[in-house]
């Protein structure tokens, strides 16, 4: 399994159509599911970098932190986010410890 956030291309690094969605292949990349729930669907802005995104040790949690200052998580593999933060310094990297 695996997680992307995709963006309109590297000259543009801004979600497409103005919707964070995060994206899961369960297939190895054949098919991909849009998963939506508890992110922005409109003027989102939010650019997150490769090293941004984390899953911990048993798959199930997500986080990701965006160049804009926003925090979301995920207890369900990404079939549901919230926002932790959206207050925070831009975020290059997130991980979870212990």
């Amino acid at each position: 399994m695996a997680w992307f956030i995709p963006a309109i291309k590297d000259e543009r690094r801004i979600p497409v159509d103005g919707k964070l969605v995060v994206t899961r292949t369960r297939d190895g990349g054949r098919t991909f599911e849009a998963l939506r729930d508890g992110l922005p669907q409109s003027h989102a802005y939010d650019v997150v970098y490769r090293h941004a995104l984390a899953v911990d040790d048993t798959g199930d949690r997500l986080a990701f932190a965006t160049t804009t200052g926003s925090l979301y998580v995920s207890e369900d593999q990404g079939d549901r986010w919230r926002e932790v933060s959206h207050t925070l310094p831009p975020a290059h990297a997130v991980r979870f410890v212990g």
